[in-house]
């Protein structure tokens, strides 16, 4: 067979290379931040972290008193997210130690713990390690991505936590100082989490490679693996993080905003800090374990398909590695899409957020376009064999560069779809804000409207994708044109950070009690980082739909099933419950969500009747019991969506078989994405009619407010119904196709060994 033109040797120093130099580059754009000066001093409460601005604001109305302020607002968040976050990990690492025993037994037990050598199941002849050691370094594996998953959440938390105070006090100098460090403090987080996805699945690939040697099939089986437990963490993660951020969310809105018409991140509002800690847990740290997630199992099945094709079994090394070759380019390109935002162009206007952000995507989308044709003229034989559910297909090495490219060009399609139905500067969202005019039952009613007709372009582009990359390299073809919508996840990422990050800057110049020309300013921020975070879900639920598919088609491979056929009474049962798992799903984190914010509106009210002076703001609020009902709540009710998950696959696959789970896994990919999507982009067009209206940028708008005014109450109501869609349920259902997925490709030897145990009785 024809090897790659570039060498193995080269390939073992590009991979690890591109990913310190992300590494590299995130501690930079770190440095930078950092810059806003910081003057620590120990007072008679201990550590207090000042922020210091050297610039006075030109108005000077921002005080010296004011920047402490801020300084004691953000080590409130950052103490709050910290403490949340070690709760959760206590909780996740009881679950790591138990689910990676049930992988150890079940993957074990499949030749009855034997230690001897079997044959191989695709390189047939050839004799491969024992089914222990499978089971061993699949258990290693799940480990390994699970910790990576959990230190991408902590670390990007960490880092917007670090951000969000010096991002309000940069707005003083002007908007486009603020953005600038907003920006960059979200491209720390972008750089930091593709880097150390890539670096930690190269090094485990090498060290596996020490044991399994030639057997290169078990080798890749066992690190599919980092997939799943990269997406068990994240989906606790995203859920958990998600439950609090909206309980408090919801419980401020409605008290604070329509029953005491305070404004938005009021101090005198009880729940507000646990609003903040909760943009930095919900949207920060499960949004960075969702996209490691995504990452990790994009990667993990392009490897596994291709360890059976010809590069696989004929030990091409550097064919074998595209995955992560694609990815290295990546980040190259991310790099230097991130200086176009921060170094090449300056922003002077807030009319020029939107457009800059938007324009990193397509300058990302253009370079890697060319990054993936070199990377696979040079990386990929001229001509190779798939072997795609036991017929041979040949593929030649630009067919490969079409599917990635369709994966990546699709995701752009995405996300600009997402940006039009969630943009309060077209006209779908200004619908929406001028149906409020008549209350908040026509406001509900236009915004699922929306999100419905939302589905239609992403479902399209997706499927434009699915027929191309099939078409050209079977299911090979599927995984890395996911991976190709995955590509600029750095680039992705700081776009998506960025957003919390402005929302935390801007909750802090309220609380700060800082001008309103400042506030003016982070709230130009924070409504470019609202259509920034809806297009980053669409982003992880376009990738989620291809990476589902690619890891179906390894699973049906894996478990030996021959065609999946939806007439068969086996595979139809499992088809409709599969479709109706997502509903289900979505019920459970949206209940879970009101009867937490039930909670938290209790207690609002209860503080603003029961302390005297908090409403004329002459008390301070009791901020640590908001806290709690949120944390509490989060940690409680996350179980019970994470269980159902999890505990799907391993149910179907040992009662009913292995034709009945892939029934489950289609059906749950096809209903999973269009309630994703329509709940995601419902959710964000509710919250930018809001904003729309409360920024009265133009005529239509000013006669639709001022804040306070009935369109305006109505619009915060269908902002409140919306916040549990786009930001728990929504982004957690992305998480639920390919997390059933993956454990369905890990467990299948077992399945196809063991499974149908129901039907075996019967």
């Amino acid at each position: 067979m024809e090897m790659a033109s570039l060498s193995e040797g080269l390939t073992q120093i590009l991979i690890p290379a591109a990913a310190l130099v992300g590494i590299f580059f995130a501690l930079i754009q770190w440095y930078l931040v950092s810059k806003v000066r910081v003057s620590n001093e120990s007072g008679s409460g201990g550590y207090n972290d000042r922020l210091i601005e050297e610039e006075e604001a030109e108005e000077g109305v921002d005080s010296l008193e004011v920047s402490i302020k801020c300084a004691e607002i953000q080590n409130a968040i950052s103490v709050g997210a910290t403490s949340f976050l070690f709760t959760q990990y206590k909780y996740l690492s009881v679950f790591m130690g138990v689910f990676s025993i049930i992988i150890f037994l079940f993957l074990g037990s499949v030749k009855g713990f034997s230690t001897k050598s079997e044959p191989c199941t695709y390189n047939t002849g050839n004799v491969c390690k024992p089914a222990l050691a499978n089971a061993f370094f699949s258990t290693i594996a799940f480990l390994l991505g699970a910790v990576t998953s959990t230190g991408s959440g902590f670390l990007g938390m960490k880092i917007a936590t670090y951000a969000n105070a010096r991002t309000t006090l940069e707005a003083r100098k002007g908007v486009g100082k603020a953005f600038i460090t907003a920006f960059r403090s979200g491209a720390v987080m972008g750089f930091l989490l593709a880097a150390n996805g890539l670096f930690v699945l190269y090094v485990s690939i090498n060290l596996f490679k020490l044991y399994y040697g030639n057997d290169w099939e078990g080798l890749y089986e066992s690190i599919t693996g980092y997939g799943l437990g990269g997406s068990s963490m994240a989906l606790f993660g995203r859920v958990g993080g998600g439950i609090y951020t909206k309980a408090a969310d919801v419980g401020a809105d409605l008290v604070g905003k329509v029953e005491r018409n305070i404004p938005e991140d009021d101090p005198r509002n009880p729940a507000v800090i646990a609003d903040n800690v909760g943009d930095n847990v919900g949207d920060i740290a499960g949004m960075g374990s969702d996209l490691f997630g995504s990452y990790a199992e994009s990667s993990c099945a392009a490897l596994f398909v291709a360890s059976i094709s010809s590069f696989g079994i004929g030990h091409d090394y550097t064919a074998m590695s595209y995955p992560l070759i694609v990815s290295s380019m990546g980040i190259v390109v991310c790099l230097i899409t991130t200086l176009f935002a921060t170094d090449l162009f300056e922003i002077k206007g807030v009319s020029e957020i939107e457009p800059t952000l938007k324009r990193q995507l397509l300058i990302s989308t253009v370079l890697m376009t060319a990054g993936i044709a070199v990377v696979s003229f040079f990386a990929l034989p001229s001509e190779f064999t798939l072997y795609n559910f036991g017929t041979e297909k040949t593929v030649k090495n630009w067919y490969l560069f079409f599917c990635v490219a369709i994966g990546l060009w699709a995701g752009l399609a995405i996300g600009y779809t997402t940006e039009y139905y969630t943009s309060n500067a077209y006209s779908p969202v200004q619908d929406v804000a001028d149906s409020c005019r008549t209350g908040a039952a026509t406001n509900v009613i236009f915004g699922l409207a929306l999100g419905y007709k939302s589905v239609i372009i992403p479902i399209f582009s997706i499927a434009v994708a699915i027929y191309v990359s099939f078409s050209l390299a079977a299911m090979y073809g599927i995984a890395v044109a996911a991976l190709g919508m995955l590509s600029t996840i750095a680039t992705g990422l700081a776009i998506d950070a960025y957003g919390p990050i402005s929302d935390n800057a801007g909750g802090i110049a309220e609380m700060a009690g800082m001008s309103h020309k400042i506030r003016e300013r982070t709230d130009a921020l924070d409504a470019a980082g609202n259509t920034t975070a809806a297009i980053g879900k669409g982003f992880a639920i376009g990738s989620a739909a291809l990476v589902s598919l690619a890891l179906f088609g390894a699973f049906v491979s894996r478990a030996g099933i021959k065609t999946v056929d939806v007439l068969t009474p086996k595979v139809f049962i499992g088809l409709i419950v599969g479709a109706m798992l997502p509903y289900w799903f979505s019920a459970m984190t949206m209940k879970s969500v009101g009867s937490a914010a039930l909670k938290m509106v209790e207690e609002v009210r209860r503080q603003f009747n029961t302390i005297p002076g908090l409403m004329e703001g002459r008390a301070k609020p009791d901020y640590a019991t908001c806290v709690k009902i949120s944390t509490d709540a989060s940690l409680r009710e996350m179980i019970p969506p994470g269980a159902l998950v999890m505990l799907t696959p391993l149910i179907a696959g040992t009662l009913f078989g292995v034709e009945t789970l892939a029934g489950v896994l289609a059906g749950s990919l096809v209903s999973g994405v269009q309630v994703a999507i329509s709940a995601s982009n419902t959710g964000g067009a509710w919250d930018n009619a809001k904003k729309y209206i409360e920024a009265g940028g133009s005529e239509h708008a000013k006669s639709l407010g001022p804040k306070g005014s009935d369109a305006h109450k109505a619009a915060v109501i269908g902002d409140t119904v919306g916040d549990p869609l786009k930001d728990t349920s929504g982004p957690s259902l992305n998480i639920l196709i390919k997390l059933m997925a993956v454990e369905s490709l890990v467990f299948a030897p077992f399945f196809a060994a063991h499974g149908g145990l129901l039907f075996k009785l019967l």
